[in-house]
């Protein structure tokens, strides 16, 4: 059997969504370590609304993906029978201490590449380098040995309506209430906030939300194939993990590196996480050339060098092991309803608060 669409569409197609979604951030300044920062700094919520209205849009639009059957979110990477929890919490907490020092998660280093930030060409690459390092190299002899065998099994998965559904509930009244709750809670809590509706942040928190839903729409059912005619198995085209796959940022970097450097290799392709990397910094840049806003910056010092290379660093160990980023599993993960994707999710918040508290602790005693 083969799939509605071909290899090269399905790529185009992610290529396309990411491209959107490179162009809205740019737009609208949107950026997780900047939602974090501005509360921690000015207890302004406008950015964490942005980012909070796109995880209940996904959350909504994913679901209704899910429910009309076009989609199986159980089949995303995300909805595990295995709760690494220490992963989450290790990885997330490293994520999140690493975007401060690097002025930005990994999403928001592809959108500043676009718009001419040598700083984050270099966060790019020493991030893609040490998420492979983690993924296949020697980090990755740690995350297996040590971080992954902290797990909790959850033989219905570990999914919020899953969980609801081994404490007695009927399994389709437990995704409904998990999707209205927690899905309809956070789009509401963004919304009835009057200050929040301008034009940025409506089109921030829907048009990213709206980009992971058409991320999964194009993975998850356009690519989606009953039966592989080599392994006459399910599959879905082009993907690196063999399941259906979102918008992350973390690993399609280091995919991107390995693409590159083994480029005559004629086994190693462009996938669907490649094309999605490649989408983001073409929209933003884009977006940056029509509006005049390209700008090329670099490195103030030694300091601010260091602090880079290290968040650089700990984004692409820390990636890995929690399996996402701010994107990857704070939106893409988070809209699945995974318990890890949410553990992650407030992991990364409390690492990077805790980082802005110590830089701002640190300036002060320098004053």
């Amino acid at each position: 059997m083969e799939a509605a669409v071909s290899p090269n569409t399905i790529l185009w197609l992610a290529f396309a969504v990411a491209f959107m979604f490179g162009a809205i951030a740019q737009k609208t300044h949107f950026c997780t370590m900047g939602a974090v920062a501005d509360i921690v700094n000015m207890g302004d919520w406008s950015r964490m609304r942005m980012w909070l209205l796109a995880i209940g849009v996904a959350i909504l639009g994913s679901a209704a993906l899910h429910g009309a059957g076009l989609i199986d979110l159980g089949k995303s990477i995300y909805r595990t029978p295995n709760f690494t929890w220490l992963s989450y919490l290790v990885g997330g907490a490293c994520f999140g201490v690493g975007m401060v020092l690097a002025s930005g998660c990994g999403g928001k280093t592809l959108i500043r590449i676009g718009g001419g930030n040598l700083k984050s060409l270099v966060v790019f690459l020493v991030l893609g380098l040490v998420a492979y390092m983690t993924m296949r190299g020697v980090f990755g002899v740690f995350r297996v040995n040590v971080l992954e065998k902290a797990v909790i099994t959850f033989p219905g998965g570990q999914d919020i309506p899953a969980l609801l559904v081994a404490l007695g509930m009927e399994a389709k009244t437990a995704f409904l209430l998990a999707v209205i709750v927690i899905g309809g809670g956070l789009t509401a809590f963004s919304l009835l906030k009057r200050d929040f509706w301008t034009l940025d942040n409506l089109l921030a928190g829907f048009g990213i939300g709206l980009s992971v839903v058409a991320a999964w729409y194009v993975s998850g059912h356009l690519g989606y194939l009953a039966e592989h005619p080599d392994t006459l198995e399910e599959a879905f085209i082009a993907t690196n993990s063999g399941r259906m796959e979102a918008l992350s940022f973390v690993a399609p970097q280091a995919y991107t590196l390995e693409l590159l450097m083994l480029w005559s290799d004629t086994s190693r392709t462009v996938t669907f996480a490649i094309a999605t990397a490649l989408g983001v910094i073409a929209g933003s840049f884009a977006w940056s050339i029509v509006t005049r806003g390209f700008r090329w910056e670099g490195f103030a010092g030694i300091e601010d060098t260091a602090n880079h290379l290290l968040g650089a660093a700990l984004m692409g160990f820390g990636g890995v092991v929690a399996m996402g980023c701010t994107v990857g599993q704070g939106i893409s993960g988070f809209s699945t309803l995974a318990l890890g994707s949410i553990v992650t999710f407030l992991a990364i918040v409390a690492g990077a608060a805790a980082t802005l508290k110590f830089q701002y602790w640190r300036m002060m005693r320098k004053a």
